[in-house]
């Protein structure tokens, strides 16, 4: 845990408050029937306010990975980050254009598979925390069942009808909603370290 850079928590922790808000807009957009309301339905100004999120979260990723980079697996945040960071430019600045579902489909793909090498790789170094193992272990089988899934869409597997927006946006909001998550489990197990040493560094002041 030494070797992790703990005074950096809190950027996991800001990245799954965006992934957490990105994926509460997908749902919100959505009647308890599974339709698209009419006041809520996907715009060019929602899309833009979600692209944004999305390219802070990326962005908190990437800086993330650069502040850890003495860790080998450090290059699978960049990455994760930087497909985030595709997936807000799309959302912000070509949400006027035909952009395939596909494509997006496959920036989660990246997304999926970069976060789980880093979670599994993350979770061997971490054996004899049962808590921590066990945690990153969940959650780096959930991310291959996510990458399985958007590369169903990928590769047509998995056929989406025309207009189906609602479809698209559970998966993806559901998607967003894990990343959240783990992100947040993260900081979590970075910002318990950081606590105990302030308490050790405090007990070991000399007392006036």
């Amino acid at each position: 845990m030494i070797r992790i850079p703990i005074k950096g928590w809190w950027l996991p922790a800001l990245c799954a408050v965006l992934d957490a808000a990105y994926s509460v807009m997908n749902f919100f957009m959505l009647n308890p029937d599974g339709f698209l309301t009419l006041r809520t339905s996907m715009n060019r100004y929602t899309a833009a306010q979600m692209g944004v999120l999305l390219l802070a979260a990326g962005a908190c990723t990437i800086a993330y990975g650069i502040w850890s980079s003495e860790k080998r697996e450090s290059w699978l945040l960049v990455l994760n980050g930087l497909a985030c960071c595709a997936f807000g430019f799309v959302l912000t600045f070509l949400n006027g254009h035909r952009v395939a579902f596909r494509t997006i489909a496959l920036l989660i793909v990246v997304m999926a598979i970069s976060i789980v090498v880093y979670e599994l790789a993350t979770a061997r170094a971490l054996r004899g925390h049962l808590a921590d193992e066990w945690f990153l272990g969940a959650a780096g089988v959930v991310s291959v069942g996510f990458a399985l899934a958007f590369l169903a869409f990928v590769l047509r597997w998995i056929k989406l009808e025309p207009g189906s927006l609602a479809l698209t946006l559970r998966w993806l909001g559901s998607y967003f909603g894990f990343s959240a998550i783990c992100m947040i489990g993260l900081a979590l197990r970075l910002h318990g370290p950081q606590t105990a040493i302030h308490r050790m560094s405090g007990s070991a002041l000399p007392s006036a």
